[in-house]
């Protein structure tokens, strides 16, 4: 009896802990828009005990879609004939609480919305793969606004359709619709007013735009389908750009910031490449082929790239982002995508749906466990949030509990 009391006492003071260290996941990519969680307290070793599955909701898009998360709700678009579904559910047990469903489309083109909603003050954003941007209340789910930007801004749909998610950044909602001189656009994130246009007129490419300060500059940073974009935060103007095409235009996982360079990269033969930005230039430092990613974004850590590569194909690629050396490759995840946490990758193969935790370090690949959630074609990143990990596939959406010790009571 005093053993199991001891337990509790010990799992409970766990639980208040990490409590305390617990974020929302609010975009794509995280608090801080960098595949990073600032949580505490995670499962070191899934060798011992695999993280454990709390509830899954089924969803009907067959698709890539991303969740994101604040104030105790998963947000997610979902798809049901020829309407995307906008759902809010309790991250605790996966009940929905709301829904909003908007006229889009009915052709499957690697699904149909996929991309991840921003949750800014009370609204979420949402971009459809036509186009529609949604703001909605997070608590009702009621309509605040709405605009089509390829319609309003006579853009053009690249051969994939629209892929990036929506920026938010101060009373800016950043997107990218490709029409004439708006290869980027900053509409109020309260009224969906367009607050300024520019950029040029390239076609969009897939990527989610980045917000950075370059010499002292606030600008966004924009991988369009020809061309790697420096734009003003305040004009739309382009105080930089860098030339970028790759094959079939496919220009889809988004820019890395490392201090004041970018790190960007393609597949299709092209590569990867870091430009530093300096007296509002791109200086290329260097340039190869190590890690080609399709549409999975790298995770900058500790001076280190860690992403997949389509050659040789599904390996896993550890990056110097000084020198662009490959200091170690692992095969076996495909398209796979992850998010990083005390200095552990989570990483996904891409195929098979595994997830797989990685020491992040350069010396070598050091696996520390894997498991099957859910099995099946799994490119979305997986998401952490309150102590929970939220993985799909093309039918499934699960949140899992992976943190130390809490395990042993209900927290």
């Amino acid at each position: 009896m005093r053993l199991t009391v001891s337990l509790l006492v010990v799992a409970t003071l766990c639980c208040l802990t990490t409590a305390l260290f617990a974020s929302d996941w609010p975009q794509f990519r995280g608090p801080n828009a960098d595949g990073i969680s600032p949580e505490t307290g995670v499962n070191t070793d899934w060798t011992v005990r695999a993280p454990a599955q709390l509830w899954q909701t089924e969803l009907s898009d067959n698709g890539y879609a991303g969740p994101a998360v604040a104030d105790g709700k998963v947000f997610i678009i979902d798809h049901h004939g020829s309407q995307d579904v906008v759902r809010a559910l309790d991250l605790n047990n996966g009940k929905e609480i709301w829904h909003f469903a908007y006229d889009d489309s009915s052709e499957d083109n690697f699904g149909f919305a996929r991309s991840t909603p921003a949750i800014s003050e009370n609204c979420v954003y949402t971009l459809s793969k036509l186009g529609t941007v949604m703001c909605l209340n997070t608590k009702t789910g009621e309509k605040v606004w709405s605009r089509n930007i390829i319609k309003d801004f006579a853009g053009k749909l690249p051969q994939w359709e629209l892929a990036m998610s929506p920026l938010v950044d101060g009373d800016r909602v950043i997107l990218c619709p490709g029409g004439e001189n708006a290869a980027v656009v900053a509409l109020n994130k309260y009224s969906g007013a367009t607050l300024w246009q520019g950029g040029g007129s390239d076609l969009p490419g897939y990527a989610t735009p980045v917000a950075a300060t370059f010499d002292g500059v606030r600008q966004y940073v924009v991988l369009t389908a020809a061309r790697l974009l420096g734009i003003e935060a305040d004009n739309g103007k382009v105080l930089w750009s860098y030339p970028w095409q790759t094959g079939s235009d496919v220009n889809a996982a988004t820019p890395v910031i490392i201090g004041n360079a970018v790190f960007l990269t393609s597949s299709y033969h092209h590569g990867c490449a870091l430009l530093e930005i300096a007296g509002g230039k791109p200086l290329l430092r260097w340039q190869n082929v190590e890690m080609q990613s399709q549409f999975s974004t790298p995770i900058y850590y500790n001076g280190y790239l860690y992403g997949t590569t389509d050659y040789p194909y599904g390996h896993l690629v550890c990056l110097d982002s000084k020198t662009g050396s490959a200091m170690w490759k692992w095969p076996g995840f495909e398209k796979g995508a992850g998010i990083a946490v005390s200095g552990l990758l989570m990483m996904g193969v891409g195929d098979s749906g595994e997830y797989v935790l990685i020491n992040m370090t350069p010396v070598g690949y050091m696996e520390l466990g894997r498991f099957l959630p859910l099995g099946g074609r799994s490119w979305t990143a997986p998401v952490l949030a309150e102590r929970k990990l939220l993985v799909r596939n093309k039918k499934v959406l699960a949140c899992l509990w992976t943190f130390a010790l809490c395990h042993l009571v209900s927290c």
